[in-house]
């Protein structure tokens, strides 16, 4: 009975010319969405007008998301507000209404739909809470967070990987905001939040790889760069298809099930996971080949004195024995599951 773990030998790297022309094409498409469009802001961003109402019975939230949505208030966010007879309702500015008018219109709009009496407790403008300070701010840490991701990585690993990392992270965050511009999603503070994540995901996925990549750069032999790279990629296929595909999983039924609030978080979290998977498999890998990054580079240096073909000797020896050890312990494994048969 085999019980060795058959790799991929699939030519991720020969693809990768044809890979980079379609991330061209979406990071294009991206900022086209961005500049026809634009993003949809949510009241987070915008400000509005909020109105809390009280109803005689527990509302149900997702009827009520679907009255004001039938009524033209689609972007409205909606929320129980200290018992489930009391509701907070949130709803962007309308030009040419002051809150008061455009309260009249939604208990308007909402007494058609119920018998019940809604009695209206309050209406008051509220402010952006993501103000142009917090905005300054919140970009400025962004690009300090990636240039601490570009030390980090040229220290650990190389500067042409820490390139292609940042570049993917780039690209990553750039086409899922892109998915909202054409879309026309709601862009709030929760999907804010959403594309943070992204960007650690996508980085531990990519850090993966690379780690694999160095490795073998200094384990195997023979090969080019590009042949190195593209063994180290279908090493870390199967994990890379599990993570993603166990975490889609999640975020799936989030979208379906877990309600309007977490709708756009769950949706983000979606596009920034396949893109990023994407990004780790062939934008960051690729931009390190383009960059010219060698064995040489990712050797250790040579002590004084030293055979730099006995290092490599030595290299090769501990490769060996290492893939000697793991050998002895699939076949060690195989024996006990034939034993357990018989």
């Amino acid at each position: 009975m085999s019980t060795e773990t058959k790799t991929t030998n699939i030519n991720f790297m020969g693809q990768r010319h044809i890979a980079m022309v379609f991330s061209i094409f979406l990071i294009i498409a991206s900022f086209a969405g961005l500049w026809m469009k634009g993003l949809n802001f949510g009241i987070d961003f915008t400000g509005g007008t909020l109105i809390e109402l009280s109803y005689p019975t527990p509302v149900d939230l997702t009827k009520l998301r679907s009255d004001l949505t039938k009524a033209d208030y689609g972007e409205a966010v909606v929320q129980h507000f200290g018992s489930a007879e009391d509701v907070l309702i949130r709803i962007a500015p309308r030009e040419g209404l002051n809150s008061a008018q455009l309260s009249n219109q939604v208990m308007e709009a909402l007494g058609q739909t119920t018998d019940e009496d809604i009695t209206l407790r309050r209406v008051e403008f509220v402010g952006p809470q993501v103000g142009d300070e917090l905005t300054q701010d919140g970009a400025l840490a962004v690009l300090y967070a990636l240039f601490g991701i570009l030390i980090y990585v040229a220290l650990r690993f190389e500067w042409r990987f820490s390139v292609g990392s940042v570049a993917a992270l780039i690209h990553d965050v750039v086409i899922t905001v892109g998915v909202f511009a054409w879309t026309q999603m709601q862009f709030d503070l929760t999907v804010l939040a959403a594309i943070l994540a992204v960007i650690g995901y996508s980085l531990n996925d990519t850090i993966v790889v690379f780690d694999r990549v160095r490795e073998n750069f200094r384990t195997m032999r023979d090969g080019s760069p590009i042949e190195i790279t593209n063994v180290a990629v279908n090493q870390m296929l199967s994990r890379t298809i599990m993570t993603s595909f166990t975490t889609l999983v999640v975020l799936l039924a989030l979208f379906f099930l877990g309600g309007e609030i977490i709708h756009g978080f769950a949706a983000a979290l979606i596009a920034g996971i396949i893109v990023g998977t994407f990004s780790s498999t062939y934008v960051a890998s690729a931009i390190a080949l383009f960059l010219g990054i060698s064995k040489e580079d990712l050797m250790k240096a040579p002590s004084e004195g030293v055979d730099r073909e006995a290092q490599e000797a030595e290299l090769q020896r501990a490769f060996l024995e290492s893939e000697a050890k793991r050998e002895a312990k699939l076949a060690k494994k195989g024996k006990k599951l034939d034993e357990e048969e018989l």
